[in-house]
């Protein structure tokens, strides 16, 4: 077991800071895909409304870190990898492909599908890294991928509705430009902090983005007070607070506890969704949210000690 997986445990018990981050992360995150549909229904173009996140993410970004540091850092060599495959991989085309595939998708479903990314880190790890992929690795990924067919539902998928396979297929290869990012990052690691890269990452996704919102739609459509409030939520504090939390968390408790945690990350959109977008919870839904759960922590959970 390595010694990030065994962290020892302070006995006045886990930090109360980590606890409240972990839970923040996942509220923020979590959130995000329920707003973002009622800011689609309201007048806001899918492109346009990822371009602006990332645009107004940047801007919270680098004024955070000029309150907290007085300064931004200027990426280094060893820092372009991680600033090209996170802005380009992690930001721009998933941005670009989930909030396109969210205007077809329930905000449910792409929660989940959105978050499946643990689940392409085993064959990713094999083809891109040519690292050994344990048998219980490769049994999580067929859990997982088995819960991402249960979610796709073919059995009960209107096949006449427009654009609903599309959008499963854009929210699976968005999850696996995530990954390739995360395993871009684990493979040439940056020289300053992810923290400190985050504004150039959040500006390079917003210039990539904005051509193709052009593309999109050359006159944006007036949006709605709900399609703007939502885009200051989600750009302003969500998209970079959440990811702020996450690297705290993860920094501040055991690995364990939050890699197990982060988890209840899809199973709190779906709960968001149905409070806030009146969606139905079926048991496609729940069955395919324990799958894919399922294989999260069966990839998550650390060998036993020889």
């Amino acid at each position: 077991m390595s010694a990030e997986a065994t962290t020892a445990i302070p006995r006045e018990g886990l930090p109360v800071r980590g606890l409240a981050q972990l839970a923040a992360s996942v509220v923020l995150l979590a959130s995000a895909w329920p707003i973002t549909k009622l800011a689609i229904e309201d007048g806001a173009q899918p492109l346009w409304f990822a371009a602006g996140r990332a645009g107004v993410s940047c801007l919270t970004a680098t004024v955070v870190l000029l309150l907290t540091t007085g300064r931004v850092r200027l990426p280094g060599r060893r820092d372009m990898p991680a600033v090209l495959s996170v802005g380009l991989l992690q930001l721009a085309l998933f941005f670009a492909l989930a909030h396109i595939a969210v205007a077809y998708v329930s905000a449910g479903r792409t929660t989940i599908l959105a978050n499946v990314t643990t689940i392409w880190i085993a064959p990713l790890s094999y083809v891109l890294l040519r690292e050994r992929v344990s048998a219980r690795r490769w049994t999580a990924a067929g859990i997982g991928l088995a819960g991402v067919v249960v979610l796709m539902g073919p059995w009960a998928i209107d096949w006449h509705a427009k654009g609903v396979l599309l959008g499963h297929a854009l929210l699976l290869i968005a999850a696996g430009g995530f990954s390739a990012a995360i395993l871009t990052v684990r493979r040439f690691p940056p020289e300053h902090r992810m923290l400190d890269l985050l504004p150039w990452c959040f500006g390079l996704a917003t210039l990539v983005l904005l051509p193709l919102a052009w593309l999109e739609a050359p006159r944006p459509s007036e949006w709605g007070i709900g399609a703007v409030g939502a885009l200051g939520y989600i750009g302003g504090l969500a998209g970079p607070a959440g990811t702020w939390c996450v690297m705290e968390a993860a920094a501040t408790l055991p690995a364990m506890i939050s890699s197990v945690g982060f988890l209840a990350t899809p199973a709190a959109g779906l709960l968001f969704s149905a409070w806030w977008l009146g969606e139905t919870i079926g048991p496609d839904l729940v069955a395919g949210t324990a799958l894919v759960l399922a294989g999260v922590a069966v990839a998550a959970w650390p060998p036993r000690r020889r």
